[in-house]
């Protein structure tokens, strides 16, 4: 019997090298090149044609562009994070570590989707349907519709989807499907590409609408090839700790929806449920104001979010320590050499660590001015007043330079009761705007003059 031939494909980008190497070939990554079968190339010399539709060449203004249909999930939420709700014939991709409640929101939005008439399918290639069963029991979701099919073979799958013709699909999980051309195991580079390919291109050609759980890797990216995320319309993370009751879906890549737009969900007895004032989330809860807590407004896709910045600046030994939760620690550094240098706040001989209160992750230069007035205030011991604010991004310069959108931070500081922030001068409300009755807004250009202001009203 002839041998079957082999080749090496690299876990990281898919690409392909007939012999092994130390370094992929094509994204020089080291030690990701695992064997397998290569694939015969004549059989599956047209399995794409059906993507390769033939159309006329014509202008942007002459083509007739409508808004694509929506429909709600019965989540708000999630329907945020979607842009709307689900897009018929959609892909959609959602991923997160085991057990933070991929599984179980799906099936409460599968169910609500049915409740409203639509027809729905659960593919579970985890558990039996015994399983899923079980967990609609433990969600209350009694008396459920939903249609559930325990099967990992694609083209099984893509049959019983053909001929049940469902609204709306969830593929849990595309690790877990094979599909019979390929000869590698599920989950490898190969089939996972190949298998979200061939839904894909289902969903496009029935308007079916497709949601596919991804596993991620222990880095937190999402397992198998980034021509995953290319191939979908949506791409949904996970955040959160698991400790938590909190849990954060993210938007990384929305087609039909803005990006970084989060859905902020409460871990109940009775599944995931929306969390409509995600502000009370992430301010503790202190009766009177205590040193090294400062409140910020950052800013989620469309959505304003106050988010308490904590700093505690101790006596350090001979190598003191900087170190950030939710927060860039290379950003720490550097702000606490424009602090030195410009406002005169030494903290070379103190340890630094900065906290940004409930477990949120905050990637834009806007929480500069509010982390550097909280380690000015541990380090000084004195409390910022009650119900202050600040945003706003700090250059090495010393300069404070505008955040995006500042009207819309400040009336969401002003609806939720703050009365003084220390803003940007580029950032300041125009006079009469009543929008901002109640709160005092203090306009800075320099770090330097923040830091007086904070002295004068602590």
């Amino acid at each position: 019997m002839a041998k079957d031939k082999t080749q090496y494909t690299c876990t990281e980008c898919g690409g392909s090298s007939p012999k092994w190497l130390g370094k992929c070939p094509h994204c020089n990554a080291w030690n990701t090149l695992i064997e397998s079968v290569a694939e015969s190339t004549a059989p599956a010399k047209n399995r794409f044609a059906s993507l390769a539709k033939t159309a006329e060449v014509t202008t942007l203004a002459d083509i007739d562009a409508t808004d694509v249909q929506r429909t709600p999930t019965g989540h708000d939420e999630l329907d945020r994070v979607l842009g709307g709700g689900i897009v018929e014939g959609g892909v959609v991709l959602i991923g997160g570590d085991p057990g933070i409640g991929k599984s179980t929101l799906l099936l409460q939005a599968l169910d609500s989707l049915q409740r409203a008439g639509l027809k729905t399918l659960y593919v579970t290639g985890e558990e039996s349907g015994a399983q899923v069963a079980l967990r609609s029991r433990r969600l209350g979701l009694d008396g459920s519709q939903v249609s559930v099919l325990a099967e990992i073979q694609l083209e099984k799958i893509l049959a019983t989807l053909q001929a049940t013709q469902p609204a709306i699909a969830v593929i849990d999980s595309i690790q877990t499907v094979y599909s019979e051309q390929l000869t590698s195991a599920p989950g490898s580079v190969a089939q996972v590409r190949e298998c979200a390919a061939h839904l894909t291109r289902s969903a496009k050609a029935s308007g079916t609408a497709i949601v596919l759980v991804g596993h991620v890797t222990k880095e937190g990216a999402l397992a198998g090839p980034r021509v995953l995320e290319h191939m979908v319309d949506t791409v949904l993370y996970f955040e959160g700790d698991t400790h938590s009751s909190f849990r954060l879906i993210r938007a990384i890549k929305n087609r039909f929806g803005a990006v970084n737009e989060i859905g902020v969900f409460a871990m109940t007895e009775k599944g995931l449920k929306g969390v409509s004032n995600p502000s009370a989330i992430f301010l503790s809860q202190h009766s009177e104001p205590v040193p090294g807590s400062c409140v910020m407004v950052t800013l989620e896709g469309t959505r304003p979010m106050l988010v308490e910045i904590q700093a505690l600046v101790d006596s350090g030994g001979p190598s003191p320590r900087r170190l950030s939760v939710g927060l860039d620690r290379d950003r720490l550094a550097m702000l606490l050499a424009v602090l030195h240098r410009h406002a005169g706040v030494a903290c070379m001989d103190q340890d630094v660590f900065v906290n940004a209160v409930g477990g949120v992750r905050i990637s834009e230069p806007a929480a500069d001015l509010a982390v550097m007035l909280a380690i000015t205030s541990s380090l000084r011991g004195r409390a910022l007043p009650k119900g202050f604010i600040a945003f706003g991004e700090v250059g090495l310069a010393g300069e404070v330079r505008p955040a995006p959108r500042g009207q819309e931070r400040l009336k969401e500081a002003a609806k939720l009761g703050f009365s003084v922030a220390v803003v940007p001068k580029a950032n300041l409300p125009r006079k009469g705007d009543k929008a901002f009755e109640g709160l005092t807004v203090h306009g800075v250009e320099r770090i330097e003059e923040a830091m007086e202001v904070a002295r004068e009203l602590g």
